[in-house]
């Protein structure tokens, strides 16, 4: 859900042309380093069309889902894996953006746009390297999402997005962001961060009734 200089705001969003390989490995791999900035510098989109002040990143969002993975005390799940499946499932957005519904791209577009980036970072950017081949297994993964993993962290997603529109609400005041809840926590499958979803929305309800009944 993010918005960069590359989206028009109020028109249809342009994407940054994709990145041909120079033929040198070192500098196509810093290439791939330096494209991973615009994750610390594109806002999500969600939040932008809330008004919401200073929203967060696209990084800011993953950072504190890998932190959530290691906070599982499922010792079904592969807690690594998790941790790095947070870090790179929304890592196309560094290409495309962050794809909003309202924008009227349809999904299986969206998903061919997001595949396209993730081929473009793994073969013209990392030669195809062992490391680009364990990240592109983890995105699909999370994509497919069939495994326990992948199953996890997309309730994480939902977790974490939940978690801060409840943080804007107590810190801006902000009266809009239901639709946040609505399209997060009754989607949490996984019991443990059905768990913690049960216990953000005690805490919000607990600071909506003391902020009705403040004098």
């Amino acid at each position: 859900m993010a918005t960069d200089s590359t989206s028009a705001s109020a028109g249809k969003r342009v994407f940054p042309p994709l990145y041909v390989s120079s033929g040198d490995v070192s500098m196509d791999r810093l290439a791939f380093f330096h494209i991973l900035e615009r994750l610390k510098t594109q806002k999500r989109t969600g939040w932008v069309d809330h008004k919401v002040p200073g929203p967060e990143s696209i990084s800011d969002h993953m950072y504190r889902m890998a932190l959530l993975a290691m906070c599982t005390s499922d010792t079904d799940l592969d807690v690594s894996k998790c941790v790095m499946m947070a870090l790179v499932h929304d890592l196309a957005e560094a290409q495309v953006g962050d794809i909003a519904p309202r924008e009227g791209i349809p999904k299986a577009e969206k998903r061919r746009l997001e595949a396209e980036a993730m081929h473009n970072f793994v073969h013209e950017m990392l030669h195809n390297s062992p490391a680009a081949q364990r990240i592109e297994a983890l995105w699909k993964e999370y994509e497919e999402g069939e495994s326990k993993e992948a199953r996890f962290v997309k309730d994480l997603d939902r977790f974490e997005m939940a978690c801060q529109a409840s943080e804007y609400e107590r810190n801006h005041g902000m009266q809009t962001l239901q639709p946040f809840f609505d399209s997060s926590l009754p989607f949490i499958r996984h019991p443990e961060v059905q768990q913690w979803g049960q216990a953000l929305a005690e805490e919000r309800r607990n600071a909506q009734r003391s902020s009705t009944t403040s004098p």
